[in-house]
């Protein structure tokens, strides 16, 4: 039997990992949504897109490079080409409307995600696919009666580490200031010799790629993968986003670990059907009591 300390330390490891997954997700919405104020959609779709690349490569990569390292280099491979994928999507769908209305460019992003989501769904022919990693899963250190397993805790460092870096590079950077820039005026920006297009692609770049390394974590963690994950957690890593606030990159970190951690408490005492209703709550009563969430900021609009 486990006991309720026993109980609340598993349910904070699992909250951790799902609230990483979150975070990391809700990173590149916010990196987005800061620069040029677009809710993109298909961020979600680029998770699960970088999850099946991750996947097909350490497939093809598993008789020759195993366990780890395949690992690694199969979340490389993710990365790569999610970063290309945002970047084209922001190039040939985004840049052409960014002038447009708002609504313009919403409609253009619930585009993107569908063309994403049902060219993966055609692909696999609507099939989830087994991610076999090779590891120990149980291996780990024991606590009582329950396990932390090596998995989780090497997931757990690499989203810190990631999470403090972006922190890093977009606070202490050129490009980093040259982003946060962007985001109060992009006019004189433009004015002041920044190349505001060049800026915004490295935006998505980055974005996608952060979306590609959660995909791959998900694999490995959960070993499946499956055309529609992207469409729950893009949901949910947007609802992480507007819960810290929306354009702000701590924002983004804290809600998805927050959201993370309710949904794993939550379950546990209240069980799995109510996760959603944690999580949606949750946001609801944040923008009742802090419209532009936890850390986020007033802004005013020009005209």
């Amino acid at each position: 039997m486990f006991s309720t300390w026993e109980l609340i330390l598993q349910q904070l490891v699992n909250g951790l990992i799902l609230g990483s997954f979150y975070a990391l997700i809700a990173l590149g919405y916010s990196m987005v949504y800061g620069i040029i104020k677009l809710l993109n959609f298909a961020h979600g779709d680029i998770y699960m897109t970088g999850a099946f690349v991750c996947l097909t490569v350490f497939g093809a990569l598993s008789r020759a490079v195993a366990g780890w390292p395949g690992i690694i280099l199969s979340i490389v491979a993710a990365m790569f080409l999610a970063g290309i994928l945002g970047y084209l999507t922001q190039r040939f769908a985004y840049r052409p409307v960014l002038g447009a209305p708002r609504l313009s460019l919403l409609i253009t992003a619930i585009g993107v995600s569908l063309v994403i989501y049902n060219a993966v769904m055609v692909i696999t022919n609507s099939q989830p696919l087994f991610f076999v990693s090779g590891l120990d899963n149980s291996a780990g250190i024991q606590v009582g009666n329950i396990t932390i397993t090596y998995i989780q805790m090497i997931l757990l460092v690499v989203s810190s580490v990631l999470m403090i870096g972006l922190t890093l590079f977009i606070g202490r950077t050129m490009i980093g200031k040259a982003m946060r820039a962007i985001a109060m005026d992009q006019d004189t920006c433009r004015l002041m010799g920044i190349n505001v297009n060049k800026i915004i692609g490295l935006t998505f770049v980055i974005g996608s790629a952060l979306a590609a390394i959660a995909g791959g974590m998900a694999c490995v963690y959960y070993g499946n993968v499956q055309f529609n994950m992207g469409y729950t957690m893009g949901i949910k890593a947007f609802t992480a986003a507007v819960i810290g606030g929306i354009g702000s990159i701590p924002g983004a970190m804290l809600g998805g670990i927050l959201l993370g951690l309710l949904e794993a408490i939550g379950t546990q005492f209240l069980g799995s059907s109510w996760k959603d209703v944690f999580a949606f709550g949750l946001l609801i009563l944040i923008l009742i009591l802090r419209p532009n969430g936890l850390l986020g900021r007033s802004v005013v609009e020009r005209m």
